[in-house]
């Protein structure tokens, strides 16, 4: 083994590498999967039921047909070959090879991991990665979680395992397993045991390697092998991957099994040696559960031994093309090099270096994006078919999910929202997670952006997948705004501007959109549905379900969006119309199209009713009734607050370059007066003589700033909550059908289960949506300027100009995870054990009042957007000040 000098910039230098196909270092990565099972792809019941059909218990014994799911583990980019970390404690009912946690259908809450864990650091090459398992020295409480979640019920918040006393005294191991390559195919794979305990404990540790089973499923298939060799390394063949050695330092208990079902889970009695093998050989002593041969598809490396109290216990693991006389010689020294590149690399994307705790939750929002890759693997038309080697899937199960999607088939790396709770991809969320990556790895990223348009993700019709569950759900379009982001910061770190890039993604986003405009404006008014959109249980009713008597909800997120969604498409089109002039005729179709959509949100099909209420002076989805009634849905949520973001401000050398663009832009407002009037004054120039594009005039603007910025409404001491705290004591009431539906404010977990149960956002902050306001705000102050104030907070006497608004916005915002004067994070639900006060977990949102983290806890999907926030941080509260924008022709 031979570690690389260490050039200026060893991780770019990686990454440059891998990107122009000239050595794989992404060939492996943690790919492997946190939670396989509760999965819809491995749910072939006939009624949907995916948490029941295959559960926590069922994934030790049984097969997974399209994935495969380990601790601390890693795998190839097709997860041919796995590599992870089983653990034992002597008093466990079984070998811990997965985390748990309870399913949807057994949290009060909703689904819920039950464990601790943390994504401490990474590099998006994956040359180095580090991961944190606390690991209990008492029998792990699988039954009293399940049986207090059933007992609290929705109304309470949810029994987390440090409520158990599982770490009381502190007796358990803290597990640290780190991943380290020497090369692109050579893996260091290290781990180390500390007994934080007051005793000497046992402890048994299981180096993993397995192959996943594609072999079972009656495709011809040649089946891998695993054995062990005459010098005691472990050597893995694989048709398509080739051959790897596995060395392990000294001399462990080698076990195999098959990587197949028990047939005792479905009541059958048969010899042989299954996946539960291992766990069978070393929890009950079962020796005929292994194989003697030592062969098989699964093995383990197993070392049994007693820790003394703090001390620590080492395993150290090596993967790699070919054996080695001295695995481990340089084994230390590399996995301290590569820290080290972590750490300049790291400190490289820090815009506050001089900020240590600002450079650490950038880093590990950044690292759990690394972390959070998975393999992910799904033929629809497959799945619901069923395989020619098993039983056809019952009656039903290919017609109750996912029908009209038979097309798509991913055997591809996806960012997933958070590696356990959603171990399947969002596309929106996705969207998201390539903005805060994109600054460390901007192939990726647009990588990412570009696999949703392909034609086996894309509908045929354009419409984009919305997540596993149900993938003709409509997820907000956001797409084109992270397509542009991405471009700006790639253009940014790489000083090179990806036009192919952005061009390939705006020609397929002109699919969807006109699918948007063809599916979900239903009358064709410029109104739009949508759904749920992402804000479930912020409304009366479960949008994407139909409502009583008839009636449809005209909404204003939905309209608004798709305003936004042209104003992303112009900016896109102008940006390429700089080398192909063309696109400037695209750049007038989706400006005349936003006209057309700001009229529609301001009179409903011209019969002079719109979204806007003028004496709540805010804006609410509207509920058209069969006979024609229109009524507002007096809800103040986020619904209200998203016309705000479609707002583009465009420079005057952009405008210069394209004088065709703007003497058509000319002619349709003279054209079309009517529909001028409604939105900005397009012509008045603003601050160095810009020209903005919004729906709202400032009149608008600052009336929905003056809900927004209220801290008896909207602002809280963490940013923007979803829903106004005035419905706190103003629940909104409405009357249909003779039932009563009821919005109510709630800073926590909601105590309805509509739409969500543990994903909802009514009431707390939410991260997406806080950034995006921000971007909108600083957009604003590019046209108004400085001299354009607002009061913050409503009420304070206080004038902020709205760069200065946004300044605020982010500090509120990031608050919740910097560290105040004392060291206490807001995000954080609970006090930490003494060494972890700078552990940070990444929550899908937060308590509107204090700040705590809910939901998810590893949700580096949109929460990762703080990464990005933290960099836009001024220098101090007491010295506010905008900061820069990145906006249309404001740069090369």
């Amino acid at each position: 083994m031979s570690a690389p000098a260490m050039p200026e910039d060893p991780e770019r230098a990686r990454l440059e590498a891998a990107d122009r196909g000239l050595a794989p270092w992404r060939r492996f990565g943690p790919y492997l999967a946190l939670r396989a099972w509760g999965t819809v792809r491995e749910d072939y019941s006939a009624d949907d039921r995916a948490w029941s059909s295959f559960t926590f218990e069922d994934a030790a014994a049984r097969a997974y047909r399209w994935s495969e799911d380990g601790l601390c583990g890693l795998c190839d980019d097709e997860q041919r070959l796995c590599l992870a970390l089983a653990l034992w404690n002597g008093v466990d009912p079984l070998l811990k090879e997965r985390l748990f946690g309870l399913s949807g259908e057994e949290g009060n809450h909703g689904e819920d991991l039950k464990e601790v864990y943390h994504l401490v650091d990474a590099l998006p090459s994956h040359a180095y990665a580090r991961v944190l398992y606390r690991y209990p020295q008492r029998p792990f409480p699988y039954e009293r979680l399940r049986e207090e979640a059933r007992r609290r019920g929705r109304g309470a918040p949810e029994f987390e395992l440090e409520e158990t006393g599982i770490f009381e005294g502190g007796r358990y191991f803290d597990v640290t397993v780190e991943h380290a390559k020497a090369a692109p195919e050579e893996i260091l794979f290290r781990v180390s045991a500390l007994n934080r305990g007051p005793d000497r404990a046992p402890l048994h540790l299981l180096p993993l390697a397995w192959f996943r089973n594609t072999w079972s499923w009656g495709h011809p298939e040649r089946r891998p092998r695993l054995a062990l060799a005459a010098d005691g390394s472990l050597v893995a063949r694989h048709a398509t991957l080739g051959a790897f050695v596995l060395q392990v330092e000294g001399a462990p208990s080698w076990l195999f099994c098959e990587n197949e079902t028990n047939p005792r889970l479905f009541g059958l009695e048969q010899a042989g040696y299954f996946k539960d093998g291992l766990s069978a050989r070393v929890v009950e002593g079962a020796v005929s559960a292994v194989n003697p041969e030592r062969v098989g598809t699964k093995a383990g490396a197993w070392f049994s031994v007693e820790v003394e109290a703090g001390a620590e216990v080492v395993v150290r693991a090596r993967l790699a093309r070919a054996w080695s006389p001295e695995p481990f010689s340089e084994f230390d020294r590399v996995v301290a090099l590569r820290r080290a590149e972590a750490d300049a690399f790291h400190r490289g994307l820090a815009a506050r270096p001089e900020d240590p705790d600002a450079r650490r939750v950038q880093r590990q929002a950044l690292a759990g994006l690394c972390h959070n890759r998975v393999f992910y693997h799904w033929d629809v038309s497959l799945w619901q078919k069923g395989d020619p080697g098993q039983p056809r899937p019952p009656q039903g199960h290919a017609t109750r999910r996912n029908r009209g999607w038979e097309h798509l088939n991913s055997a591809d790396v996806l960012c997933v929202p958070d590696g356990w709770e959603y171990p399947w991809f969002a596309a929106w969320d996705t969207a998201f997670q390539c903005v805060a990556l994109a600054r460390a790895d901007p192939t990726f990223a647009k990588e990412q952006l570009l696999l949703f348009t392909r034609e086996w993700f894309m509908h045929p019709n354009g419409q984009l997948p919305a997540y596993e569950w149900q993938l003709s759900d409509v997820n907000p379009p956001v797409h084109a705004w992270a397509a542009f982001r991405v471009y700006e910061i790639d253009r940014e770190v790489s000083g090179r501007a990806d036009r192919p890039f952005l061009e390939r993604v705006f020609l397929k986003l002109l699919l969807n959109f006109t699918w948007w405009v063809n599916r979900e404006d239903r009358e064709g008014l410029n109104v739009f549905q949508g759904g749920f959109l992402g804000l479930d249980n912020i409304g009366v009713f479960n949008r994407s379900e139909p409502l009583p008597q008839g009636a449809v909800i005209e909404q204003a997120d939905g309209t608004a969006w798709m305003a936004g969604y042209c104003l992303d498409l112009l900016r896109i089109a102008l940006e390429l119309a700089r080398e192909e002039p063309i696109y400037e005729d695209l750049a007038t179709k989706f400006f005349e199209h936003f006209l057309y959509i700001a009229g529609a949100l301001n009179d409903l099909g011209g019969k002079g009713v719109g979204l806007w209420h003028e004496g709540d002076q805010f804006f609410y989805d509207a509920l058209r009734t069969s006979d024609g009634r229109v009524e507002p849905l007096r809800v103040r949520s986020l619904v209200g607050l998203i016309p705000l973001l479609a707002v583009l401000v465009v420079d005057p050398d952009t405008l210069a370059r394209h004088p065709d663009f703007v003497r058509r832009m000319g002619w349709f407002l003279r054209y079309r007066p009517d529909l001028a009037r409604q939105v900005s004054r397009f012509m008045e120039k603003g601050g160095g003589e810009r020209r903005l594009f919004s729906l709202l005039r400032a009149h608008r603007m600052k009336a929905l700033l003056a809900r927004m910025l209220d801290e008896e409404e909207f602002l809280s001491p963490y940013g923007v909550r979803s829903l106004s705290k005035a419905h706190e004591r103003e629940p909104y009431v409405l009357g249909l059908d003779g039932h009563s539906f009821e919005v109510r404010y709630e800073p926590g977990e909601s105590s309805s289960g509509l739409f969500g149960g543990n994903s909802n956002w009514r009431g707390p902050v939410w991260m997406p949506l806080n950034v995006l306001l921000i971007e909108a705000l600083r957009r604003f102050h590019r046209f108004y300027g400085p001299a354009f104030r607002v009061e913050c907070p409503t009420r304070s006497g206080r004038k902020l100009s709205l760069g200065e608004v946004a300044d605020e916005l982010t500090r509120r915002v990031t608050r919740l995870f910097l560290a105040d004067s004392t060291g206490r994070r807001p995000c954080r639900r609970a006090p930490v054990a003494q060494g972890d006060e700078d552990l940070l977990l990444f929550y899908e949102y937060f308590h509107g009042e204090d700040g705590s983290g809910l939901g998810a806890s590893h949700q580096t999907g949109w929460t990762a957007l703080v990464a990005e926030l933290v960099r836009d941080l001024g220098p101090s509260p007491e010295a506010p000040g905008p900061r820069p924008d990145p906006t249309l022709g404001s740069a090369p």
